[in-house]
């Protein structure tokens, strides 16, 4: 089998990488800069606005994850962009080169598109993706974390001190990245899962209250954090302060400030993914402790 692959050198992508490796699983990704060499892997030059290098992509290819977007863009025309002009390329590539089998990433924000240019942006990529007559699975992943994640770090961050800001009262599910790399690999080959919308988590029931999971990185510290959530219209505020102090680094953005202030980011259990196809394998605590210990590694905490 040979994958071809988009967001190869992101976050989640890192740990498809290294899954497929183990498994002797072929892959061609995408990737706008030079990536050193890694057996099983065959980079192909190029951006989801270059027809030839999708289409060298693609060529031949079994299935394809496309695992690429943007979660933070300056405006509603920078998402659109991104994430539904990247993912008609990347299906209207299938399609020429006759790959039939299509693993779009979404996101659970694309539930609630009124909330966020970055939720409204995912369901219409999404709506693409149901309109392509392709073989097509669309996987809508709850919060990812894990080793490598800069995402989460602040949080991390801030629990370090003793103290962690969180969006008012609510809930949400979680999922380690290697948990939901393994789900993709298997849904390459799972014409099971043809034409559906799975959301899948580590299968906490009800997912995490925002105050259990601050509770849940402390231990992960070894360290007592008290939780502090914040008003919608102080972290709104806090948005903007961190867009002057850190411009397009910024990691709380407007955008991502209005979907953080929705109440039930909770995965549904009527989408999980079919049992005999997949189970998480990580447990939450024993994965949080883990992605603390890979922080501490690289110097981040």
């Amino acid at each position: 089998m040979i994958l071809a692959l988009t967001g190869g050198t992101g976050f989640l992508g890192s740990h498809i990488l290294r899954l497929a490796g183990e498994s002797g699983i072929a892959l061609r990704a995408l990737a706008r800069r030079p990536q050193p060499a890694r057996d099983g892997v065959e980079w192909i030059a190029g951006t989801l606005d270059d027809a030839p290098a999708l289409g060298r992509l693609v060529a031949g290819a079994d299935a394809v994850l496309h695992v690429a977007g943007l979660t933070n863009a300056p405006d509603r025309a920078g998402f659109a962009a991104g994430n539904i002009a990247g993912t008609r390329a990347m299906l209207a590539a299938a399609a020429y080169a006759g790959v039939r089998r299509f693993v779009q990433i979404s996101s659970l924000s694309a539930r609630e598109p009124g909330l966020s240019d970055y939720g409204w942006s995912k369901g219409e990529a999404d709506e693409a993706v149901h309109a392509s007559g392709l073989d097509w699975t669309i996987v809508r992943p709850p919060a990812i974390y894990g080793p490598g994640d800069t995402a989460m770090l602040d949080l991390f961050r801030m629990a370090a001190k003793g103290f962690m800001m969180l969006p008012p009262r609510g809930r949400l599910s979680m999922i380690h990245a290697e948990d939901l790399a393994r789900l993709l690999l298997a849904l390459a080959g799972a014409p099971q899962t043809h034409g559906m919308t799975l959301e899948p988590d580590d299968q906490v029931p009800g997912g995490w209250d925002h105050r259990d999971f601050a509770h849940a990185v402390g231990e992960a510290l070894g360290r007592r954090v008290r939780p502090v959530p914040v008003p919608a219209w102080l972290l709104r505020l806090a948005a903007r302060g961190d867009g002057l102090v850190r411009g397009a680094k910024a990691k709380l953005t407007p955008d991502r400030a209005r979907y953080f202030c929705h109440p039930d980011w909770v995965v549904s259990r009527d989408a999980m993914p079919p049992a005999d196809l997949w189970r998480p394998a990580i447990d939450t605590p024993a994965g949080l402790r883990a992605t603390a210990e890979s922080y501490r590694a690289a110097g981040w905490l």
